[in-house]
């Protein structure tokens, strides 16, 4: 399970996965892996809407659709790539940075996704357990 912490406009969350570094890393930077788990249990990800331009400046984009229907499409710039240990990037209409940082472990893998400057209507438990179901998700690929 995924803990989620969530500190002034920062979130926090932790994951112990059972699968190397570079399956990790992989599933954050191919379509196919990120449309497999980044909806998490909120939402689906159409593998055809996944783009991924993996450079600093590039960006990785995605669709999100909600059991209602109602559909959004996410957008993020790399600010900075170091294969296979950190990626960081950049919502650009909310402003929110996000960290992911990749540590080998015994067993499998330590994941540490760090959201700084939240808006305030993200400053929320559902954020938090969002996020978590996010991980949980991608725990859940790893494994097949």
């Amino acid at each position: 399970m995924t803990r989620a912490e969530l500190t002034g406009d920062e979130l926090i969350a932790r994951r112990r996965l059972a699968a190397e570094p570079g399956r990790v890393w992989t599933a954050f930077t191919t379509p196919a892996s990120i449309a497999a788990f980044w909806g998490g249990a909120h939402a689906r990800v159409p593998v055809e809407s996944v783009t991924v331009d993996l450079r600093p400046g590039g960006e990785f984009a995605l669709d999100t659709w909600a059991p209602t229907g109602a559909s959004r499409r996410l957008r993020f710039v790399y600010v900075s790539i170091a294969a296979p240990r950190e990626l960081v990037f950049d919502e650009p209409v909310t402003g929110i940075r996000t960290t992911v940082t990749i540590t080998p472990a015994a067993e499998g893998t330590d994941l540490t996704v760090h959201q700084r400057r939240l808006p305030p209507e993200l400053r929320t438990g559902q954020a938090a357990d969002g996020l978590g179901s996010i991980l949980d998700a991608l725990a859940a690929h790893l494994r097949h």
